[in-house]
């Protein structure tokens, strides 16, 4: 019989019923424990090992894996917490200011130093202008932008190329306006990160701009 007809040659048992069977019985090799020495399995750095090993061997992957997502878990949890202690001190600030030119101050201040962003801005839109009505429309079709911008995109909203920004659209009362942030790092605002910091300062602005 050639090598290729062994392969071929089914095997004489069920391995679902098996498999099955093994699962409703989790005890069946304490009652055999000589077949967890007997039994291989290939290993593509070690070949063949005991079921044992590979056992363990999951279960240390099993665990790193656990750890890593501690570990992502508890950075989000702190980059969560320093988010929401930055915005609390900052509305306190927002709150306190008198006209629309010391809110911009004290947003663009805050951001700037907390964050060290390149641009912060709230951007009135004019039907007139097509370039910002441009961007208000496709830009900004979902309420939020993160990414990057074409060169003349971003020397309209900010007067200079920039590496990445995050924009997002006020609320109606506001008028058009766009409140919008730049870094110049291409790769800090990107399509897939969340909105949490943009979010809850748009909150705060769809609440003072309408009443300064």
């Amino acid at each position: 019989m050639t090598k290729a007809s062994k392969e071929k040659t089914p095997a004489p048992f069920d391995e679902l019923l098996i498999r099955e069977f093994l699962l409703d019985n989790p005890d069946f090799f304490n009652r055999y424990p000589e077949l967890l020495l007997a039994m291989q399995i290939p290993h593509a750095e070690r070949g063949a090992i005991s079921l044992i090993e590979r056992k363990q061997e999951m279960f240390r992957n099993r665990v790193q894996q656990l750890e890593e997502e501690i570990t992502s878990l508890l950075g989000m949890a702190s980059r969560n917490e320093m988010i929401y202690m930055f915005n609390t001190a900052l509305s306190l600030k927002l709150l306190k200011c008198e006209d629309l030119g010391e809110l911009r101050q004290v947003l663009s201040e805050g951001l700037k130093t907390q964050f060290h962003f390149s641009h912060v801005r709230l951007i009135t839109v004019h039907d007139i202008d097509s370039e910002l009505s441009q961007i208000w429309s496709k830009r900004l079709s979902q309420g939020y932008y993160f990414g990057r911008l074409t060169m003349s995109e971003s020397k309209r909203l900010f007067g200079s190329e920039v590496g990445s920004v995050a924009l997002s659209r006020l609320s109606e009362e506001c008028g058009q306006v766009i409140f919008a942030i730049a870094s110049q790092d291409a790769m800090h605002f990107h399509p897939e990160m969340d909105n949490l910091l943009l979010d809850q300062l748009k909150q705060l602005l769809d609440h003072l701009l309408p009443k300064l």
